[in-house]
């Protein structure tokens, strides 16, 4: 808590620093880090909506036997899968992989639902494909997919020892 506060204690100190040196500047860089704010905010409402309505409708013995140590090999391939057609930005991924995990997900399975999200792209895809052409952009998410499956395999390996 005191490194939350001293974090925040510091920007502010920056920002009057900014402030102070050049007032135009500082103007314009708030405002652009409003507009990001507001673009991001949508999208940020709308995955605490469902992860607070997922929580509430799945206590912690129905997300462990979904996405728990006892779940194995299938509920590692599920949380694969859930995250390789998932579209959550990295800074919400990762408190609710926490959550996840608070509420008894495996390590494994977790392992494999934040590195699909993160290295695969169902949702994302048809842009891919227009740059990339559709081989490429097919083979770069199957070796994604099946590199999220070793990062599964790894951690659970590691978190075992």
């Amino acid at each position: 808590m005191i490194f939350i506060i001293f974090t925040y204690a510091l920007a502010v100190i920056f920002l009057l620093f900014s402030f102070i040196k050049d007032r135009k500047k500082t103007k314009t860089g708030l405002k652009k880090a409003w507009k990001a704010f507001e673009n991001i905010l949508p999208q940020f409402l709308g995955i605490i909506v469902l992860v607070g309505i997922l929580m509430a409708f799945l206590d912690p013995e129905t997300i462990s036997g979904l996405i728990g140590q006892s779940s194995g090999w299938v509920g590692t391939i599920l949380a694969g899968l859930v995250g390789a057609v998932t579209l959550i930005p990295g800074f919400i991924a990762f408190p609710t992989a926490a959550l996840l995990l608070k509420n008894d997900a495996g390590y494994m399975q977790i392992g494999a639902f934040v590195s699909s999200l993160m290295m695969v792209g169902v949702a994302t895809f048809p842009v891919e494909k227009k740059y990339f052409g559709f081989k490429a952009s097919l083979l770069r998410n199957i070796f994604a997919l099946g590199f999220s499956f070793i990062v599964a395999f790894v951690l659970g390996w590691v978190c075992s020892l």
